[in-house]
């Protein structure tokens, strides 16, 4: 549908684009937006489709599943919150745009649900036990834009499958996200995700930017984060992962023929995830993992007490996880899997025994980094043979990234119950030695721009670029805002 734009009461700014810090292209100025006609807010909505705008401000009952047409495009203004109730979905055929600001984040959550602090375990916390559904996007949408939204308590199992021709979409999935159609594009930004059952999001195909969010207590036991498969591309940069069941970024060419997945995963910062995972394939989960012929470009993160570090699978084909793509292509958008430029800190000898990943649950061809702290080729000899056990012992408590407000070196087992963020501060102190150490982008270090959007409603908000700085939070200011 034509989308009408209306100008709330009280702006009239034009809208601006500039270059800001580190030459990240921004909006400047965003005026609130109207498209169609107002959603009444006269009771608890029923299932149904819908059309238009949540108006700002407000706070709506869902009674049931929400269905945008092909075509159509639903709006929801900053500040509204949509209290999910019956495991309710959205189910996107068309286009969704959830706007919130820094001011006034939109909400969509599960009424019942309350955030609980400190120690958190499966079995005993509610954030692993879906409340309200989640948000599918089927093979006619064409974008979904989410900015500064908090998803929390989501994963309720789907009752019937939304629409036709999904990749691997089952009655009974929990996810948080989905979106599937290879010529979409999928914005994330600036938003918040707290709770699931599964993996927080399947993403098969399109274009992506998830950039700058906080994600905390993704999966019970099992799940990864940000996991993308299929055809997707994109980038994956400067979010907050603390306290996920299996990995917080993954990669994985599964589900479809349609092409490759590749994504930059720079700047990230993970913190204790990786120590849920119960099954059968939980000796694989900790930070990032890049499997099943996908590429990935990981630098300039920071990995603190996760299980794992970056794992690059190898394994033969057929296996449930198989050999990453470690070939050059220069045309491609991720030329070639790399993983170096990260900096690790582990409060035990196992965890950084785990540095560089070992053949504890399936072959791996993760090299030791050359370069980033650290320098693991270096630590481990010209002789190592990648996948072989290695003693870490002597690297524990070894290049603390001194965050301004959390423990290190952590009371014994605290990584395995620290699942999120409550009052602790990520960002680093000065004198920190993960200031300074990540890598300019290059043609290996690279990311994404090509078919991400930059607009203030209707795209990415702003792809920042690879910063100086390890981890998600830049002493310049630039990265996760949260």
């Amino acid at each position: 549908m034509k989308k009408l734009q209306i100008l709330s009461l009280g702006l009239s700014v034009l809208l601006l684009a500039a270059c800001g810090k580190g030459g990240q292209k921004t909006v400047v100025s965003v005026p609130q937006i109207q498209i169609g006609k107002a959603i009444p807010n006269t009771g608890t909505l029923p299932a149904g489709t819908y059309k238009g705008t949540f108006l700002a401000n407000q706070t709506y009952t869902i009674g049931g599943d929400i269905t945008i047409n092909a075509g159509d495009t639903l709006l929801i203004q900053k500040g509204v919150k949509l209290n999910m109730t019956n495991g309710a979905n959205i189910i996107v055929n068309g286009d969704l745009i959830s706007l919130g600001t820094q001011a006034s984040p939109v909400t969509i959550t599960d009424p019942r649900r309350t955030k609980v602090a400190g120690a958190s375990t499966f079995g005993t916390d509610s954030a692993y036990v879906g409340g309200w559904g989640g948000i599918y996007a089927g093979p006619t949408s064409k974008l979904v834009v989410i900015k500064w939204t908090h998803l929390d308590f989501g994963g309720a199992a789907l009752k019937a499958l939304p629409f036709s021709g999904s990749n691997s979409l089952k009655t009974g999935a929990q996810y948080i996200l989905y979106f599937m159609n290879p010529a979409g594009v999928f914005i994330m930004e600036d938003s918040w995700l707290y709770g699931c059952p599964d993996d927080a999001t399947r993403f098969y195909g399109g274009t992506y930017n998830i950039m700058r969010n906080t994600m905390e207590k993704a999966g019970g036991n099992g799940g990864d984060g940000f996991n993308a498969k299929g055809s997707a591309v994109g980038n994956m940069a400067y979010n907050l992962i603390i306290g996920g069941a299996t990995n917080g970024t993954k990669t994985a060419s599964d589900g479809t023929t349609a092409g490759e997945c590749q994504f930059a995963m720079y700047n990230n910062t993970y913190v204790n995830d990786g120590f849920r995972n119960s099954g059968v394939y939980g000796a694989r989960s900790g930070s990032a993992e890049i499997e099943n012929n996908s590429r990935a470009a990981v630098f300039n993160n920071l990995v603190v007490d996760c299980d794992f570090g970056v794992r690059i699978a190898g394994g033969p084909g057929g296996a449930k996880v198989y050999l990453a793509d470690t070939t050059l292509n220069s045309s491609d958008l991720i030329p070639k899997t790399v993983a170096n430029y990260n900096f690790y800190y582990a409060d035990n000898a196992a965890i950084a025994g785990q540095f560089v990943p070992t053949n504890v649950a399936q072959p791996v061809v993760t090299h030791p980094q050359t370069n980033g702290i650290p320098n693991m080729a270096a630590f481990l000899g010209a002789s190592y043979t990648f996948g072989l056990v290695y003693d870490g012992t002597s690297l524990v408590g070894k290049n603390n990234p001194m965050f301004v407000n959390y423990p290190l070196p952590a009371p014994a087992g605290f990584w395995l119950t620290q699942a999120s963020v409550d009052s602790y501060n990520f960002r680093l102190q000065a004198g920190s030695p993960a200031i300074g150490q990540g890598t300019a982008a290059s043609s290996t270090y690279t990311y994404v721009t090509a078919g991400i959007p930059v607009d203030p409603n209707f795209g990415s908000s702003g792809i920042t670029a690879p910063g100086k700085d390890m981890g998600c939070y830049q002493t310049n200011g630039t990265g996760n805002q949260h």
